[in-house]
């Protein structure tokens, strides 16, 4: 019986290696790829790239995995791509006053469709990830579907909301049943030679973490044209600061204010180059309009439906009731208000473990 081919998309980190060296026990037909996604002299911070996820030694260590388990390992470049529709977009997105999240982008736009797209060129039947999350499929309607991995302190899903019926369907994630440190205990069994690798957790084009030089190398006149605009409390100006880009909702450091009372961005109007601050109490919202909605588990939201929603990654998210308002919108209204929900963030519900679907947030609604 012929082995099912498999890509298996590498970084060179513990994770993916694990991912790998269980296919590779499974008897499937493994392909190695590591996506170049930035040319690292475009990016600046971090000459040596030592820590970011696409690095070069990343490259290297996926390569000497790939070379252990004995299966060919390629390095794609996607770096074009990946600099129209993740970059630009990270750059597009704070200049209009929003705080993206690339990873979200990334994970559809690029590691999956790019990728897809590699493997059917490749033969492959799945590509595979290292990814902590299951994937399920509904017997009754044939739909797949995130669902949160077993590890909840290291469970991926809110980032991979986006992914549609076409990728979920073509994907493995073999870590799904296992926690981090297992998953490292295990390449150590194996003799993977990455095991006590650190984990990454900056932006891998921003490695040194620091988004605002980022912003000013890639945009040379942006300092010039947003420096010195308005701080605004209750229509007062109050003082000035150095660029809206530089600054996100719910902020309280760096707003260079002194009050009486702690005052934090309530939000930021990128036309007129001005922040709004405010009390805590001002962070605090109810509902939102989400735009650019995936649906996973099921096939829209024309009635309403009650979910677990998070609006950033860290969050413990809160009950709320999803509307469609048409145009690939819902209106989401929490039960409780939320603290400082943040335009260009992604709102993502949840069913138990069960990912409903996502979006990324609009607008705050009073």
């Amino acid at each position: 019986m012929k082995k099912q081919r498999v890509v298996v998309a590498m970084s060179g980190g513990v994770d993916s290696s694990v991912a790998a060296a269980i296919l590779a026990e499974q008897g499937f037909e493994l392909i190695g790829i590591t996506i170049k996604t930035y040319k690292y002299e475009d990016v600046g911070g971090n000459t040596g790239n030592e820590s970011s996820c696409c690095s070069l030694d990343g490259i290297n260590d996926a390569r000497s995995v790939a070379a252990r388990l004995g299966f060919p390992h390629y390095v794609v470049d996607f770096s074009e791509r990946f600099g129209v529709e993740v970059i630009d977009n990270f750059v597009e997105e704070y200049l209009r006053g929003r705080t993206p999240n690339p990873c979200v982008v990334c994970n559809r736009k690029i590691k999956w469709e790019e990728l897809l797209r590699k493997a059917d060129a490749l033969g492959a039947e799945y590509i595979a990830t290292g990814h902590y999350a299951r994937i399920h499929r509904d017997e009754t309607t044939g739909r797949y579907y995130i669902a949160r991995g077993r590890d909840g302190a290291k469970d991926q899903s809110y980032a991979l909301w986006g992914l549609t019926q076409a990728s979920l369907r073509k994907t493995l994630f073999p870590l799904a049943e296992l926690t981090k440190p297992e998953a490292r205990a295990l390449g150590e069994k194996y003799g993977l030679p990455n095991m006590q690798k650190p984990e990454s957790y900056e932006i891998c084009f921003i490695p040194d973490n620091n988004y605002e030089r980022f912003l000013k190398e890639r945009v040379p006149e942006l300092e010039s044209h947003v420096h010195s605009g308005e701080i605004v409390l209750d229509g007062e100006v109050v003082g000035r600061h150095r660029g809206f880009p530089f600054y996100t909702v719910g902020q309280r450091k760096g707003l260079g204010i002194a009050r009486p009372e702690p005052l934090y961005v309530t939000a930021i109007d990128p036309y007129a180059n001005r922040l709004i601050v405010g009390t805590e109490e001002k962070l605090y919202y109810r509902e939102l309009i989400a735009a650019n909605v995936n649906m996973q588990k099921y096939p829209d939201c024309s009635t309403p439906r009650r979910v677990h929603a998070k609006i950033r990654y860290k969050d413990d998210g809160a009950m709320a009731t999803i509307v469609d308002v048409g145009e690939g919108r819902v209106r989401v209204v929490f039960d409780e208000r939320r603290r400082a929900i943040t335009p260009g963030q992604s709102v993502v519900f949840y069913e138990g473990d069960d990912i409903v679907g996502g979006g990324v947030i609009e607008s705050v609604l009073s």
